[in-house]
């Protein structure tokens, strides 16, 4: 594929759990392309984000997300319950004295407001993240950071790749699991990667990380990280299900010492730069047949 034909496709590094080298591919990856084209990181992990520690980015802006939260006039309301039968997350509760409103479990919709027969709730801003850009190491960065406290990780995601854009090659480092937020990161991906290990644990997690891409109906291909340690389960499965391993990167304690120390692979071992650039260009006609 030409470099016109890559501009605008999403390559969303997953697992299904934490901790088996998401954050290490995504990062060697969009490093090793970086060199051929303009590449964009963005650390979609927004409650543990951690690419920033391997590209030591200057980041330029921060901006707040904000979710807006029902106020109500107590002076208007009458304690109808229109607006908590409504409210299908149980963010407003009705009680002798007024309504209780429950913010960290509002989704920001405005049904309430839009049902309530008395004009009696408005909606205020409440800020629930940040959003930060820059650069670092040659790449285009974003980032977003989830408050403390907040149980909403998805809103963030879903305004880190409207910022993100479609003018280039983008790499999203996605939340491990399969929860929302990863949907909401994985969601308009046009290829997903996932990471996985070769142990019976592994396999579990796999398997359910491919039931989400799947879902999503996107292209998916798998990279086995650690390769040599545990079974041939996962490769067994891969073949049963006819997904492509793209990539097998060996368990070497010279890795996992470089990750301790903050080091990208492709920056510790230049030569796994040749094996990344040949895993995007697999992904690449994969996309192009999808």
């Amino acid at each position: 594929m030409t470099d016109t034909a890559e501009e605008g496709v999403r390559i969303a590094i997953a697992s299904g759990k934490g901790g088996t080298g998401k954050t290490t591919v995504a990062v060697s990856l969009a490093l090793a392309l970086c060199e051929t084209g303009p590449v964009q990181l963005v650390d979609c992990d927004v409650e543990e984000p951690n690419d920033h520690l391997f590209i030591c980015p200057e980041l330029a802006t921060r901006e707040p997300v904000e979710l807006l939260a029902p106020r109500v006039n107590d002076d208007k309301c009458t304690r109808c319950g229109t607006c908590a039968a409504a409210c299908r997350y149980g963010a407003l509760a009705v009680i002798e004295k007024g309504v209780l409103v429950h913010p960290e479990l509002c989704h920001g919709c405005g049904l309430c407001a839009m049902v309530c027969p008395e004009g009696a709730i408005t909606e205020d801003p409440r800020t629930i993240g940040w959003i930060e850009e820059g650069q670092g190491k040659g790449l285009d960065f974003l980032q977003g950071m989830l408050n403390v406290g907040e149980p909403m990780a998805s809103p963030i995601i879903e305004q880190l790749k409207v910022r993100a854009g479609t003018n280039r090659l983008t790499v999203l480092d996605v939340p491990p699991g399969t929860g929302c937020p990863v949907i909401a990161a994985l969601r308009g991906a046009d290829f997903a990667l996932l990471v996985a290990e070769p142990t019976p644990f592994g396999l579990h997690d796999l398997k359910a990380a491919v039931e989400v891409s799947r879902a999503l109906a996107l292209p998916t291909g798998v990279l086995v990280n650690r390769h040599g340690i545990g079974t041939d389960q996962v490769e067994r499965y891969c073949r049963k299900e006819g997904i492509a391993v793209l990539l097998r990167i060996p368990m070497d304690r010279r890795f996992a010492a470089a990750y301790a120390r903050g080091e990208p692979l492709v920056e510790a071992f230049p030569e796994w730069k040749a094996p990344m650039i040949e895993l995007h260009s697999s992904i690449m006609n994969r996309v192009a047949v999808a």
